[in-house]
């Protein structure tokens, strides 16, 4: 079972594919809505080299820099292997 854990902003990588994706007013939205309730969903990351690599969640993630957090609550997943 995952167990969600409190993970330093600054220590996650975005890949560039997802970066792409990146919708301003979503991020904002989302920003509003975790002022007023906190996050309520974690973001996924998997272990990379030096530092954690986003999965699932960019848009919350970019939501809690917006708002000057440091930290974000994340399930840490194990990459599949081909």
């Amino acid at each position: 079972m995952l167990q969600k854990k409190s993970f330093p902003i600054d220590r996650i990588h975005v890949p560039v594919k997802r970066a792409k994706t990146l919708d301003p007013e979503k991020v904002e939205a989302l920003a509003t809505d975790m002022l007023e309730n906190g996050q309520k969903t974690p973001v996924r990351l998997r272990e990379g080299k030096d530092r954690f690599v986003l999965i699932e969640g960019y848009h919350r993630l970019e939501a809690l820099k917006a708002l000057g957090e440091e930290t974000v609550e994340a399930y840490l997943v194990r990459a599949r292997l081909h």
